[in-house]
Protein backbone atom coordinates (compact mmCIF):
# COMPACT_ATOMS: atom_id res chain seq x y z
CA UNK A 1 0.00 0.00 0.00
CA UNK A 2 1.43 3.48 -1.05
CA UNK A 3 2.15 6.15 1.58
CA UNK A 4 0.84 9.62 0.97
CA UNK A 5 3.44 12.95 1.78
CA UNK A 6 2.56 12.65 5.30
CA UNK A 7 3.02 9.10 6.05
CA UNK A 8 6.35 9.15 3.97
CA UNK A 9 8.05 11.96 5.89
CA UNK A 10 7.05 10.69 9.10
CA UNK A 11 7.64 7.03 8.05
CA UNK A 12 11.99 8.35 7.58
CA UNK A 13 11.59 9.80 10.61
CA UNK A 14 9.77 7.41 12.80
CA UNK A 15 12.42 4.63 11.37
CA UNK A 16 9.40 2.40 10.01
CA UNK A 17 6.40 2.62 7.68
CA UNK A 18 3.92 4.35 9.59
CA UNK A 19 -0.09 3.86 8.52
CA UNK A 20 -2.58 6.81 10.06
CA UNK A 21 -3.89 6.77 13.34
CA UNK A 22 -0.48 5.35 14.78
CA UNK A 23 1.01 7.51 17.67
CA UNK A 24 5.10 7.61 16.81
CA UNK A 25 7.82 9.89 18.29
CA UNK A 26 9.30 11.08 15.36
CA UNK A 27 13.02 13.00 15.31
CA UNK A 28 12.81 16.72 14.75
CA UNK A 29 15.15 18.89 11.98
CA UNK A 30 13.75 22.62 13.39
CA UNK A 31 12.16 24.00 16.59
CA UNK A 32 10.66 27.05 17.06
CA UNK A 33 8.96 29.48 19.06
CA UNK A 34 7.85 33.15 18.42
CA UNK A 35 7.26 36.04 21.58
CA UNK A 36 3.99 35.20 22.13
CA UNK A 37 4.55 31.65 22.92
CA UNK A 38 8.77 31.15 23.67
CA UNK A 39 8.71 32.51 27.52
CA UNK A 40 6.80 29.34 28.51
CA UNK A 41 8.84 26.88 25.94
CA UNK A 42 12.18 28.45 28.30
CA UNK A 43 10.10 27.95 31.11
CA UNK A 44 9.44 24.61 30.91
CA UNK A 45 12.97 23.58 28.92
CA UNK A 46 14.64 24.83 31.94
CA UNK A 47 12.28 21.95 34.32
CA UNK A 48 13.12 19.59 32.39
CA UNK A 49 16.89 19.75 34.39
CA UNK A 50 18.85 19.31 30.95
CA UNK A 51 21.46 21.60 30.58
CA UNK A 52 21.82 21.79 26.50
CA UNK A 53 20.05 22.16 23.55
CA UNK A 54 19.81 18.82 21.28
CA UNK A 55 20.43 21.14 18.23
CA UNK A 56 20.76 24.79 18.86
CA UNK A 57 21.62 25.89 15.65
CA UNK A 58 18.50 24.47 14.27
CA UNK A 59 16.27 25.86 17.65
CA UNK A 60 14.85 29.16 16.44
CA UNK A 61 13.72 31.98 19.11
CA UNK A 62 11.46 34.68 16.71
CA UNK A 63 10.76 37.95 18.12
CA UNK A 64 7.89 39.12 15.63
CA UNK A 65 4.73 39.04 17.61
CA UNK A 66 5.04 42.43 19.35
CA UNK A 67 8.00 43.61 17.03
CA UNK A 68 9.10 46.24 18.25
CA UNK A 69 7.58 46.18 21.72
CA UNK A 70 4.90 48.00 22.42
CA UNK A 71 4.87 47.58 26.49
CA UNK A 72 7.47 47.06 29.22
CA UNK A 73 6.16 43.72 30.16
CA UNK A 74 6.21 42.49 26.25
CA UNK A 75 9.27 43.66 26.40
CA UNK A 76 10.98 42.01 29.39
CA UNK A 77 9.37 38.83 27.79
CA UNK A 78 11.18 39.62 24.45
CA UNK A 79 14.38 39.81 27.28
CA UNK A 80 13.52 36.09 28.29
CA UNK A 81 14.35 35.06 24.77
CA UNK A 82 17.29 37.03 23.98
CA UNK A 83 18.82 36.01 27.04
CA UNK A 84 18.18 32.12 26.63
CA UNK A 85 19.71 32.14 22.98
CA UNK A 86 23.00 33.58 24.27
CA UNK A 87 22.80 31.18 27.33
CA UNK A 88 21.70 28.13 25.25
CA UNK A 89 23.64 28.96 21.59
CA UNK A 90 19.99 29.11 20.09
CA UNK A 91 19.02 31.16 16.93
CA UNK A 92 17.67 34.54 17.55
CA UNK A 93 15.37 35.77 15.22
CA UNK A 94 15.06 39.80 16.53
CA UNK A 95 12.84 43.04 16.10
CA UNK A 96 12.97 43.49 12.35
CA UNK A 97 14.16 40.59 10.77
CA UNK A 98 10.36 39.18 10.25
CA UNK A 99 7.19 37.09 10.30
CA UNK A 100 8.50 33.42 11.72
CA UNK A 101 6.86 31.73 9.29
CA UNK A 102 8.38 33.68 6.49
CA UNK A 103 11.98 33.43 7.91
CA UNK A 104 11.80 29.67 8.39
CA UNK A 105 10.86 29.06 4.67
CA UNK A 106 13.39 31.47 3.74
CA UNK A 107 16.21 30.13 5.83
CA UNK A 108 15.39 27.23 7.89
CA UNK A 109 13.40 24.46 6.83
CA UNK A 110 14.18 22.22 3.97
CA UNK A 111 12.16 19.44 1.90
CA UNK A 112 11.59 16.02 3.63
CA UNK A 113 11.75 17.76 7.09
CA UNK A 114 9.87 17.55 10.43
CA UNK A 115 9.35 20.62 11.70
CA UNK A 116 7.32 21.74 15.06
CA UNK A 117 7.32 25.32 16.10
CA UNK A 118 4.69 26.52 19.12
CA UNK A 119 2.54 28.66 16.57
CA UNK A 120 -0.43 27.18 14.60
CA UNK A 121 0.86 28.62 11.03
CA UNK A 122 3.94 26.95 11.39
CA UNK A 123 1.98 24.12 8.65
CA UNK A 124 3.50 27.59 6.16
CA UNK A 125 6.54 25.86 5.24
CA UNK A 126 4.60 22.18 4.04
CA UNK A 127 4.52 23.84 0.42
CA UNK A 128 8.56 23.38 0.89
CA UNK A 129 7.83 19.41 0.99
CA UNK A 130 8.34 18.95 4.86
CA UNK A 131 5.99 17.72 7.47
CA UNK A 132 5.50 20.96 9.33
CA UNK A 133 3.15 21.74 12.34
CA UNK A 134 2.21 23.63 15.22
CA UNK A 135 2.32 22.35 18.87
CA UNK A 136 2.25 23.73 22.24
CA UNK A 137 4.79 25.14 23.97
CA UNK A 138 5.55 22.77 26.28
CA UNK A 139 6.05 19.99 23.61
CA UNK A 140 8.35 22.64 21.72
CA UNK A 141 10.40 22.36 24.81
CA UNK A 142 11.03 18.79 24.69
CA UNK A 143 11.55 18.71 21.25
CA UNK A 144 14.15 21.28 21.55
CA UNK A 145 15.75 19.58 24.50
CA UNK A 146 15.65 16.04 22.68
CA UNK A 147 15.53 16.32 19.00
CA UNK A 148 11.83 14.30 19.12
CA UNK A 149 8.41 14.98 19.25
CA UNK A 150 5.42 12.73 19.64
CA UNK A 151 2.36 12.59 16.65
CA UNK A 152 -0.13 10.73 15.57
CA UNK A 153 -0.05 9.83 12.15
CA UNK A 154 -2.42 11.97 10.26
CA UNK A 155 -5.18 10.41 7.14
CA UNK A 156 -5.10 12.46 4.14
CA UNK A 157 -7.29 14.52 2.06
CA UNK A 158 -6.18 15.10 -1.70
CA UNK A 159 -7.02 18.31 -2.75
CA UNK A 160 -7.24 18.38 -6.46
CA UNK A 161 -7.29 21.30 -8.40
CA UNK A 162 -7.24 21.74 -12.08
CA UNK A 163 -7.67 24.85 -14.40
CA UNK A 164 -7.01 28.22 -15.00
CA UNK A 165 -8.22 30.93 -12.54
CA UNK A 166 -9.62 33.97 -14.03
CA UNK A 167 -7.99 37.57 -13.88
CA UNK A 168 -7.29 38.83 -10.30
CA UNK A 169 -8.22 35.35 -8.37
CA UNK A 170 -5.92 33.85 -7.11
CA UNK A 171 -4.31 31.39 -3.58
CA UNK A 172 -5.90 33.48 -1.20
CA UNK A 173 -8.96 32.87 -3.16
CA UNK A 174 -9.19 29.24 -3.27
CA UNK A 175 -7.68 28.88 0.18
CA UNK A 176 -10.97 30.93 1.62
CA UNK A 177 -13.48 29.06 -1.01
CA UNK A 178 -11.94 25.54 0.13
CA UNK A 179 -12.36 26.49 4.26
CA UNK A 180 -16.07 28.23 3.06
CA UNK A 181 -16.78 24.36 1.02
CA UNK A 182 -15.37 21.83 4.17
CA UNK A 183 -15.81 24.20 7.29
CA UNK A 184 -13.31 25.52 9.53
CA UNK A 185 -13.25 21.92 11.56
CA UNK A 186 -13.47 19.80 8.18
CA UNK A 187 -10.15 18.67 7.93
CA UNK A 188 -9.50 18.78 11.91
CA UNK A 189 -6.33 16.43 12.44
CA UNK A 190 -5.98 15.26 9.05
CA UNK A 191 -3.53 16.54 6.50
CA UNK A 192 -4.16 18.14 3.54
CA UNK A 193 -2.06 17.51 0.36
CA UNK A 194 -2.95 20.02 -2.44
CA UNK A 195 -1.76 18.26 -6.21
CA UNK A 196 -3.39 19.79 -9.76
CA UNK A 197 -2.20 21.45 -12.70
CA UNK A 198 -3.23 24.31 -10.87
CA UNK A 199 -0.91 23.97 -8.00
CA UNK A 200 2.03 22.76 -10.50
CA UNK A 201 1.70 25.98 -12.28
CA UNK A 202 1.53 28.61 -8.66
CA UNK A 203 4.19 30.65 -7.65
CA UNK A 204 6.05 29.14 -4.24
CA UNK A 205 4.69 32.26 -2.52
CA UNK A 206 0.83 31.05 -3.68
CA UNK A 207 1.68 27.46 -2.26
CA UNK A 208 3.06 29.16 0.90
CA UNK A 209 -0.55 30.96 1.27
CA UNK A 210 -2.36 27.28 0.69
CA UNK A 211 -0.20 25.75 3.18
CA UNK A 212 -0.29 28.79 6.00
CA UNK A 213 -4.18 28.48 5.94
CA UNK A 214 -4.35 24.93 6.22
CA UNK A 215 -5.18 24.94 10.05
CA UNK A 216 -7.48 27.24 9.38
CA UNK A 217 -9.75 23.70 8.08
CA UNK A 218 -8.39 22.41 11.32
CA UNK A 219 -5.65 20.49 9.40
CA UNK A 220 -2.89 19.16 11.06
CA UNK A 221 -0.34 20.00 8.05
CA UNK A 222 -0.52 21.17 4.62
CA UNK A 223 2.18 19.82 1.86
CA UNK A 224 2.69 19.90 -1.71
CA UNK A 225 5.27 17.55 -3.24
CA UNK A 226 8.52 19.12 -4.45
CA UNK A 227 9.30 20.16 -7.81
CA UNK A 228 11.65 22.45 -10.22
CA UNK A 229 10.02 25.31 -8.75
CA UNK A 230 11.01 24.30 -5.07
CA UNK A 231 14.41 23.66 -6.45
CA UNK A 232 14.59 27.27 -7.90
CA UNK A 233 13.17 28.72 -4.16
CA UNK A 234 16.23 26.40 -2.60
CA UNK A 235 18.54 28.09 -5.21
CA UNK A 236 18.02 31.12 -4.20
CA UNK A 237 17.83 31.13 -0.91
CA UNK A 238 21.39 29.21 -0.53
CA UNK A 239 20.16 26.27 -0.61
CA UNK A 240 19.96 24.52 -3.17
CA UNK A 241 22.07 21.42 -1.76
CA UNK A 242 18.87 20.69 0.27
CA UNK A 243 16.44 19.85 -2.63
CA UNK A 244 14.77 16.43 -2.43
CA UNK A 245 12.35 14.89 -4.70
CA UNK A 246 9.44 14.06 -2.40
CA UNK A 247 6.11 12.73 -3.87
CA UNK A 248 3.19 10.55 -2.67
CA UNK A 249 3.33 7.08 -4.19
CA UNK A 250 0.88 6.57 -6.92
CA UNK A 251 -1.15 4.24 -4.86
CA UNK A 252 -1.24 6.44 -2.04
CA UNK A 253 -4.73 5.92 0.06
CA UNK A 254 -6.62 8.65 0.81
CA UNK A 255 -9.26 9.37 3.18
CA UNK A 256 -11.55 12.02 1.12
CA UNK A 257 -10.41 13.47 -2.65
CA UNK A 258 -11.66 16.38 -3.04
CA UNK A 259 -11.83 18.46 -7.11
CA UNK A 260 -12.26 21.95 -7.58
CA UNK A 261 -11.91 23.55 -10.89
CA UNK A 262 -10.34 27.31 -10.67
CA UNK A 263 -12.91 28.52 -13.06
CA UNK A 264 -15.68 27.97 -10.54
CA UNK A 265 -13.33 30.37 -8.01
CA UNK A 266 -14.91 33.82 -7.42
CA UNK A 267 -13.06 36.73 -5.54
CA UNK A 268 -13.90 34.88 -2.48
CA UNK A 269 -14.32 37.02 1.28
CA UNK A 270 -14.68 35.54 4.55
CA UNK A 271 -16.45 37.54 6.53
CA UNK A 272 -17.03 37.95 10.66
CA UNK A 273 -16.08 35.88 13.16
CA UNK A 274 -15.53 33.20 11.66
CA UNK A 275 -12.54 32.12 8.71
CA UNK A 276 -15.23 29.64 7.28
CA UNK A 277 -18.39 32.37 6.39
CA UNK A 278 -17.37 32.86 2.95
CA UNK A 279 -19.03 35.27 0.77
CA UNK A 280 -17.64 36.30 -2.94
CA UNK A 281 -16.96 39.92 -3.27
CA UNK A 282 -20.01 40.75 -5.27
CA UNK A 283 -22.12 39.86 -2.62
CA UNK A 284 -20.57 42.36 -0.26
CA UNK A 285 -19.96 45.76 -2.11
CA UNK A 286 -22.21 47.74 0.04
CA UNK A 287 -19.30 47.09 2.92
CA UNK A 288 -17.85 50.22 4.00
CA UNK A 289 -14.06 49.60 5.24
CA UNK A 290 -12.37 51.85 7.95
CA UNK A 291 -8.71 50.36 7.67
CA UNK A 292 -7.12 48.15 4.78
CA UNK A 293 -3.89 45.47 6.11
CA UNK A 294 -1.84 43.88 3.69
CA UNK A 295 0.90 41.75 5.13
CA UNK A 296 1.45 38.68 7.36
CA UNK A 297 2.55 35.28 6.81
CA UNK A 298 -0.26 34.68 4.17
CA UNK A 299 0.04 37.31 1.98
CA UNK A 300 3.00 39.92 3.10
CA UNK A 301 5.47 38.32 0.37
CA UNK A 302 7.01 40.35 -2.44
CA UNK A 303 4.88 38.74 -4.43
CA UNK A 304 2.07 40.18 -2.80
CA UNK A 305 3.07 43.58 -3.00
CA UNK A 306 4.05 43.58 -6.28
CA UNK A 307 0.00 42.75 -6.82
CA UNK A 308 -0.50 45.70 -4.55
CA UNK A 309 1.56 48.34 -5.76
CA UNK A 310 0.71 47.77 -9.50
CA UNK A 311 -3.23 48.38 -8.70
CA UNK A 312 -2.15 51.19 -6.77
CA UNK A 313 0.37 52.99 -9.01
CA UNK A 314 0.24 56.73 -9.23
CA UNK A 315 -3.20 56.96 -7.38
CA UNK A 316 -4.40 57.48 -3.84
CA UNK A 317 -6.21 55.52 -1.44
CA UNK A 318 -10.05 56.71 -0.36
CA UNK A 319 -9.56 59.23 2.16
CA UNK A 320 -12.10 57.44 4.33
CA UNK A 321 -9.93 54.80 5.19
CA UNK A 322 -6.60 54.15 6.44
CA UNK A 323 -4.26 51.63 4.63
CA UNK A 324 -1.13 49.33 6.24
CA UNK A 325 1.24 47.61 4.63
CA UNK A 326 3.73 45.12 6.65
CA UNK A 327 6.47 42.94 4.73
CA UNK A 328 6.98 39.60 5.89
CA UNK A 329 10.66 39.87 6.47
CA UNK A 330 13.34 41.82 5.69
CA UNK A 331 14.41 40.07 2.86
CA UNK A 332 11.23 41.27 1.45
CA UNK A 333 11.21 44.33 2.66
CA UNK A 334 14.73 45.29 1.21
CA UNK A 335 13.26 43.61 -2.29
CA UNK A 336 10.23 46.07 -1.97
CA UNK A 337 12.86 48.82 -1.36
CA UNK A 338 14.82 47.85 -4.45
CA UNK A 339 11.93 47.67 -6.59
CA UNK A 340 10.30 51.47 -5.60
CA UNK A 341 6.85 49.71 -3.94
CA UNK A 342 7.53 51.28 -1.09
CA UNK A 343 7.71 54.49 -2.62
CA UNK A 344 4.41 53.36 -4.36
CA UNK A 345 2.76 53.11 -1.12
CA UNK A 346 3.80 56.23 0.56
CA UNK A 347 3.07 58.29 -2.36
CA UNK A 348 -0.42 56.43 -2.44
CA UNK A 349 -1.05 57.66 1.54
CA UNK A 350 -0.79 53.95 3.18
CA UNK A 351 1.31 54.00 5.97
CA UNK A 352 4.60 51.03 5.85
CA UNK A 353 5.15 48.74 8.82
CA UNK A 354 8.83 47.26 9.78
CA UNK A 355 8.97 43.52 9.35
CA UNK A 356 6.89 41.18 12.04
CA UNK A 357 2.98 40.33 12.41
CA UNK A 358 2.28 43.93 12.70
CA UNK A 359 -1.65 44.79 13.06
CA UNK A 360 -2.48 41.17 12.76
CA UNK A 361 -2.51 39.33 16.41
CA UNK A 362 -3.61 42.82 17.93
CA UNK A 363 -0.81 43.48 19.70
CA UNK A 364 -0.05 46.90 18.55
CA UNK A 365 0.18 48.99 15.16
CA UNK A 366 -3.20 48.87 13.62
CA UNK A 367 -5.70 48.35 16.71
CA UNK A 368 -9.23 48.35 15.79
CA UNK A 369 -11.73 51.17 17.52
CA UNK A 370 -14.99 49.61 18.71
CA UNK A 371 -17.29 48.87 15.42
CA UNK A 372 -14.64 49.84 12.47
CA UNK A 373 -14.47 47.39 9.82
CA UNK A 374 -10.75 46.04 8.28
CA UNK A 375 -10.02 43.95 5.48
CA UNK A 376 -7.02 41.98 5.62
CA UNK A 377 -4.86 39.62 3.88
CA UNK A 378 -3.98 37.49 7.15
CA UNK A 379 -5.47 34.41 8.10
CA UNK A 380 -8.05 34.76 10.85
CA UNK A 381 -10.81 36.90 11.39
CA UNK A 382 -11.60 35.96 15.43
CA UNK A 383 -13.46 38.24 16.87
CA UNK A 384 -11.27 40.72 19.03
CA UNK A 385 -8.45 38.97 16.45
CA UNK A 386 -7.40 42.82 15.91
CA UNK A 387 -7.34 44.19 19.36
CA UNK A 388 -11.29 44.81 19.66
CA UNK A 389 -13.93 42.92 20.21
CA UNK A 390 -16.08 45.08 18.61
CA UNK A 391 -14.20 45.38 15.57
CA UNK A 392 -15.06 43.37 12.29
CA UNK A 393 -12.63 41.91 10.34
CA UNK A 394 -12.90 40.64 6.64
CA UNK A 395 -10.36 38.83 4.97
CA UNK A 396 -9.57 38.82 1.18
CA UNK A 397 -6.42 38.84 -1.49
CA UNK A 398 -3.99 41.58 -1.94
CA UNK A 399 -5.96 41.97 -5.19
CA UNK A 400 -8.92 42.96 -3.46
CA UNK A 401 -7.41 44.49 -0.37
CA UNK A 402 -6.06 47.25 -3.09
CA UNK A 403 -9.29 47.64 -4.46
CA UNK A 404 -10.91 47.87 -1.51
CA UNK A 405 -8.16 50.36 0.01
CA UNK A 406 -9.37 52.90 -3.81
CA UNK A 407 -12.90 52.04 -3.46
CA UNK A 408 -13.49 52.67 0.26
CA UNK A 409 -16.25 49.54 -0.10
CA UNK A 410 -14.95 45.81 -0.74
CA UNK A 411 -14.04 45.34 -4.34
CA UNK A 412 -12.15 43.76 -6.60
CA UNK A 413 -12.56 46.06 -9.16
Amino acid sequence: MGQTLAEKIISEHAGHKVKPGELVIANVDVAAVQDGTGPLTVQEFKKLGIDKLHNPERSILFIDHASPSPRKELSNTHKVLRDFAKEYGAVLSDVGAGVCHQRLVETFVNPGEVLVGADSHTCTSGALGAFATGMGSTDIAVAMALGKTWLKVPSTFKIEVTGNFSKGVAAKDLMLYLIGLIGADGATYRALEFCGDTIENMTMSERFTLANMAVEAGAKAGLFATDDKTKEFLKERGREDKFRLIEPDEDAVYERVIKIYAEDIQHTVSCPHTVDNTKTVDELKDIKVDQVYVGTCTNGRIEDLRIVADILKGKTINPNLRMLICPASKDVYLKALEEGLISTFVEANATVLPPGCGPCVGVHAGTLADGEVCLATQNRNFQGRMGNTEGKIYLASPYVAAYTALRGYISAE
